[in-house]
């Protein structure tokens, strides 16, 4: 009775300990199945947000006017449909930049936590169910009317008995206990123990997307022959800069090009990295960068010049957008508060001809959407020069040359998904294909045996016990041992 009394007090103040409550509840939260779902159930919503609702793309924050500009170009899009307000609570809520949202980020960690503790949870278990092996079972567990079991006459010897067990894959234990040996066999012991293999490759998965999403590195770059352009920001230490030193695109004149490639040099504080002619399933891979040809388009060559014969431009200027179904470019022009659009066609006999539509913003809409002011169009052939009234420069074509688009991306996860992949792949193979069987015995000393046998999923347990069983009538029926 004192002892009892004694302990009584401990359990009250065990009882009352916030911080035992707290982490009770946190543990039995986070090694909950329905919290687990219910983690994947958010992040699968979100994800199908960020499918579906155009992302703001990697190079929108390396700028306050880049990320202007493509938040208007966001208003543009979605605007008319949902109405400017809307859009604006989608933006706070970070719904154009899904993947690297504080939500997202925050599930993510979250869903982290749980797969660790839950393989911790999970492992003790496991290993219990593979390291603690009972040779000995009782008599009941050898009843034949129960499945999976048998009796073999007599005139069997325990190593007969251990022999067809080890012919079969099995590791064989033995124990003796009143006279009866008892011989168990387990094949595949620690396959259970592959599930943490799954686990480690899920969570590596996990931690490979967030390092990715935070660290990872993904733009376009549209690079005129002989022109370069920087990777990043300009004052990044170690910038990177790519050089086109020439695109061709055989077959590009009659409209069915064969092939598309790019002469690209890297180079890093003026000094040359790497230099290569990639394709589209061919890119160079630099300074952690990969540069991938992803496309190309025409770039006429146009040269602005003032009244006084200064060069405002001098250079190609890439068309990346289509107008009605014809290659379409916009440009700012230097020093002035004007922009010029630019179409290009074919004429009657053949030759290309850019049509230049001069323009200005003049105001903004009671939407906040900018008024454009148009001015006289122009129509320039290749060496034609031309001006408009309303505007103090001139607009010369020179040319026409080709732009690149590439695709350069940085990805830090990358050596932890292929890590990843081979711990999910290795789990998987291991427990799909390497399930556990265990077979007890009992066999008496008249050399009667009775065999039960128990098998994981994905095994063909009658096929594979019928066979221990048909051995060990064969092994009965050859003479053995008195």
């Amino acid at each position: 009775m004192e002892t009892v009394m004694a302990e009584r007090p401990a359990v009250r103040a065990s009882a009352r300990d916030p911080f035992s409550r707290l982490g009770a509840a946190l543990w039995g939260l986070f090694t909950a199945v329905n919290f687990a779902v219910s983690q994947i159930i958010v992040l699968s919503l979100l994800a199908v947000v960020g499918m579906t609702v155009r992302q703001l793309p990697t190079f929108a924050f390396r700028s306050p006017s880049d990320y202007a500009n493509e938040i208007a170009r966001l208003h543009d899009r979605y605007d008319p449909v949902l109405g400017r307000t809307v859009v604006d609570v989608m933006e706070r809520l970070q719904l154009f930049q899904v993947f690297t949202s504080v939500w997202f980020s925050v599930g993510m960690v979250v869903l982290i936590i749980s797969i660790i503790i839950c393989t911790i949870d999970r492992t003790p278990r496991l290993w219990r169910q593979s390291a603690e092996v009972r040779v000995v079972q009782p008599d009941a567990y050898f009843d034949p009317r129960l499945p999976d079991r048998a009796v073999v006459a007599p005139r069997l010897d325990a190593d007969a008995v251990r022999a067809v067990l080890r012919r079969h894959g099995f590791r064989v234990r033995r124990e003796e206990k009143a006279g009866i040996a008892y011989i168990y066999g387990d094949r595949h012991q620690w396959t259970k123990m592959a599930t943490l293999f799954t686990h480690l490759g899920l969570i590596l998965f996990l931690i490979a997307g967030a390092v990715t999403a935070r660290f990872g590195d993904e733009l376009g770059m549209v690079v005129a022959d002989g022109d370069t352009l920087t990777v990043q920001p300009i004052g990044t230490p170690g910038l990177l800069l790519v050089r086109n030193f020439g695109f061709e695109a055989p077959g590009f004149e009659t409209g069915r090009p064969t092939d598309f490639t790019t002469d690209l040099a890297v180079y890093r504080d003026g000094e040359l990295l790497a230099r290569k002619v990639i394709r589209v399933n061919d890119p160079l891979a630099v300074a952690g960068y990969t540069f991938h040809q992803n496309g190309f388009g025409p770039a006429p060559e146009i040269v602005l010049r003032d009244s006084n014969g200064a060069v405002l431009w001098d250079g190609p200027v890439p068309l990346t957008d289509r107008a009605a179904g014809l290659p379409f470019g916009t440009m700012s022009v230097p020093g002035r508060d004007l922009g010029l659009q630019l179409l290009l066609q074919r004429g009657a006999d053949g030759r290309g001809i850019v049509l230049v539509l001069p323009y200005r913003v003049s105001g903004f809409d009671g939407s906040g959407s900018p008024v454009t002011e148009t001015l006289l169009p122009m129509a320039l052939a290749r060496g034609e020069v031309q001006t408009v009234p309303g505007i103090d420069f001139s607009v010369a074509l020179d040319g026409f040359t080709d732009y690149t688009l590439l695709i350069a991306k940085n990805d830090p996860g990358q050596g932890i998904i292929w890590t990843a992949f081979g711990s999910l792949i290795l789990g998987l193979m291991i427990t799909f294909h390497l399930p556990r069987r265990r077979v007890w015995s009992r066999l008496s000393p008249d050399g009667e045996l009775a065999i039960a046998g128990r098998s994981d999923r994905y095994v063909d347990h009658d096929r594979e016990f019928g066979a221990i069983l048909a051995d060990l009538v064969a092994a009965r029926r050859a003479p053995g041992p008195a």
